[in-house]
């Protein structure tokens, strides 16, 4: 984190005491804290100028990586929280640079909660630049890592990509095998300090299967109940509303992609962030754009040749950009391949959508992703239950 100055770090310090001027409104979602980052550089001259929100100082203060993250802490800790989002909507974790103003915010927080999975390669400068002392929550642990490593490596034999770690086997269907028992080879942020900053064999995605999203959301639940005792019983009253909608999500994209033919229920997406979602609603995956976890990665002529033939002799029938992704090369392989490209209203995997959209929530961005490849693939949804559209 060179790019920090001394000064600023130094002035920092001085603001690591929870302070009116530097927090949210209880249960405000936020980007960063402008106002700790003007007082820090001695530009506030009232402590009170742009604060917004509670001045009693009550309520945990919880910083979230990833917007989908910032989504289940939304939902779960409601107004017994001041919540700051470090990525904006559209942003992508692969990239991602904290600003100063991350830094502060996440230095006066009680509770920093992580994707997990290797996805923030950030976390550990980010935290060491910031002095955060306070409790990390890896969402990643209600996730089975050990099955999502056996989904990882049998979608890339399938798609035939020549990853080191892809192994033999092809299983695929909405059950997910419980087949191995433990964690071999992955650090888990033991104690909530340490964080593997390699993706590794499992693609860190995690949100993108329902059932997954469940297990991170309780893991939330379970480390916001943690922290804040007092507030147990709300915490775990809207968790677990909001896991039954979770539940209920799940059921009805199965139902809805169980209507597209099998022949048709194959995917080409912008870089590999839908491994288990496909996974769970029976859907092939014939390769992807960028040929990486990660949103930047270059495909070369011979990959993108590769892909082309595969859309071709695998008969599908779009492909798929995501939000954070620019469309132009999805378009050239499209037109190319002779295909639909999906882009005027994109698939949103590693960001939500901003407030104005259908996809500004979780539940929210997978009913659109859903309807937006059953309408690809020549389906008609039924209507989207009323809990999962409020």
């Amino acid at each position: 984190m060179s790019h920090f100055s001394d000064a600023l770090r130094s002035a920092h310090s001085s603001l690591t005491a929870p302070s009116a001027s530097g927090r949210t409104g209880r249960g405000r979602i936020v980007t960063g804290s402008a106002v700790a980052l003007a007082a820090a550089l001695g530009l506030a001259g009232c402590a009170s100028t742009g604060s917004s929100g509670d001045e009693t100082g009550d309520g945990l203060r919880v910083v979230t990586t990833t917007t989908q993250l910032t989504d289940f802490a939304q939902e779960i800790g409601g107004d017994d929280i001041a919540l700051t989002g470090l990525l904006p909507a559209g942003g992508s974790a692969h990239h991602y640079d904290p600003s100063p103003d991350d830094l502060l915010a996440l230095g006066q927080a009680d509770v920093l909660i992580v994707n997990g999975a290797g996805l923030e390669t950030f976390v550990d400068d980010a935290v060491e630049a910031s002095g955060f002392d306070g409790t990390i929550v890896d969402a990643s642990q209600g996730v089975d890592l050990a099955e999502a490593e056996k989904i990882t490596t049998e979608a890339e034999h399938e798609a035939g990509e020549s990853h080191d770690h892809a192994e033999e086997g092809d299983d695929h269907g909405h059950d997910h095998d419980h087949a191995e028992e433990g964690e071999d080879g992955h650090d888990h942020a033991d104690e909530g300090d340490e964080h593997d900053h390699d993706h590794g064999p499992v693609n860190p995605h995690l949100w993108t299967s329902p059932e997954y999203a469940k297990g991170m959301a309780t893991e939330v639940m379970d480390g916001l109940v943690e922290a804040d005792p007092d507030h147990a019983d709300d915490y775990t009253s809207r968790g677990d509303a909001y896991t039954a909608k979770l539940d209920e999500l799940d059921a009805w994209v199965a139902q809805e992609m169980a209507k597209v033919p099998e022949a048709d229920r194959i995917m080409v997406s912008g870089h590999d962030s839908l491994r288990y979602y496909l996974h769970d609603y029976d859907i092939a995956f014939a390769g992807s754009i960028l040929p990486s976890f990660e949103d930047n990665a270059e495909p070369s002529a011979a990959e993108i040749d590769a892909l082309v033939h595969e859309i071709q002799e695998r008969g599908v029938k779009a492909v798929f950009v995501e939000s954070s992704m620019n469309p132009k090369l999805a378009e050239t392989i499209a037109q190319e391949a002779g295909v639909e490209v999906v882009d005027s209203d994109a698939i949103y995997a590693d960001s939500l959508g901003a407030e104005d959209t259908d996809a500004a929530t979780y539940i929210g961005a997978t009913v659109h992703n859903t309807k937006l490849m059953l309408d690809a693939w020549g389906v008609t949804p039924d209507e989207v239950p009323a809990d999962l559209e409020s």
